[in-house]
């Protein structure tokens, strides 16, 4: 039987009956709520808080398989980095130095990356830093295989062409030369003959007479033709040869030509002939040997038509002469 209410009337002097409104009974309705409302997030946030669902515990479990996996994968990127870092040493120092190849600059094959920060996506993730690590080390990775593999095509291509470029090597000398009885000086500081002064000499001197036959050391082709007999300075009338993979040789003082520019040569063919152009004081040829546009001595290259024994000669003879003839 549900309570009820009274309330003392003075005027009566009696206890009257008191009905509660819809209002108290709204208000109590709301305060009944409320309280319960309050009493179910208090639970929810303290079962939240310090007990695990079995989706929690699944997720969690996820999360640490991922983490074991990304160092996992780390330690597998730096074993790559290790092999790839082999392959390009490899590469550099040995096949590319086979062929006579520039390495690949260092500057090439560790580029960074350039521009907006890529990985941005990736900072708001736990273990974030693991995870952009591992990210960048692998596109690292991937732009280095990239080039090395590049690397490799143009290794390929130079094994193919290895007869060509034999051929093309400057490696016989430029005239009939047999006795080396012709040389008349070498690479190296010498007393000039005009000037009387110690001057470097970019190249190798032959002894010949006038109208001595000029062979082209390799394949090549004729990419100068120029000078003059009246000149009584510089290297007269010249020839340069282009014989690809980076070599360039020079026949200077000459008295005649028989090519002309553009046109190939093979190697032993005749191209010019022996004179006294230019800063000449005698016949002779003044032979010059470029390496990716540097000048080199002419006399680490004449071997082919020497056994060791001449080749061994020449380079003493050449290396005592202390004046040359131009």
């Amino acid at each position: 039987m549900a309570k009820k209410k009274y309330k003392f009337n003075p005027d009566t002097l009696s206890y009257e009956s008191v009905g509660l409104t819809w209002k108290s009974k709204l208000g109590k309705v709301a305060t009944y709520l409320s309280s319960s409302l309050a009493l179910a997030l208090l639970i929810t946030v303290i079962f939240v808080n310090f007990y695990e669902t079995p989706k929690s515990k699944a997720l969690l479990r996820e999360n640490q398989q991922l983490l074991t996996q990304y160092k996992l994968l780390s330690k597998d990127l730096d074993k790559v980095e290790n092999v790839l870092n082999e392959l390009q040493q490899r590469d550099d120092n040995i096949y590319r130095v086979i062929f006579e190849a520039e390495p690949i600059p260092s500057t090439v094959r560790k580029a960074g990356f350039g521009g907006t920060n890529k990985y941005s996506h990736l900072e708001n993730l736990d273990n974030s830093e693991l995870v952009i690590a591992t990210a960048s080390k692998l596109d690292i990775i991937s732009k280095e295989a990239y080039i090395q593999s590049k690397s490799y095509d143009e290794v390929l291509e130079m094994a193919l062409n290895k007869e060509k470029m034999l051929a093309a090597l400057p490696a016989i000398q430029p005239i009939t030369n047999k006795d080396l009885k012709r040389i008349s000086s070498g690479w190296g500081y010498r007393i000039h003959p005009i000037y009387k002064v110690r001057k470097m000499h970019w190249g190798q001197d032959f002894t010949a007479p006038v109208g001595t036959p000029v062979f082209a050391s390799g394949d090549a082709k004729v990419v100068q033709v120029k000078g003059s007999k009246r000149s009584r300075v510089g290297l007269g009338l010249n020839i340069k040869l282009d014989h690809g993979y980076g070599y360039e040789t020079v026949y200077g003082h000459l008295n005649e030509f028989k090519v002309k520019r553009g046109q190939k040569v093979k190697r032993g063919e005749i191209i010019g002939y022996v004179g006294n152009s230019g800063g000449s004081t005698a016949p002779h040829l003044h032979y010059e040997v470029h390496k990716n546009g540097r000048k080199v001595n002419p006399a680490y290259y004449l071997f082919k038509d020497l056994t060791p024994q001449e080749y061994d000669k020449m380079i003493a003879i050449s290396s005592n002469i202390g004046q040359s003839l131009d």
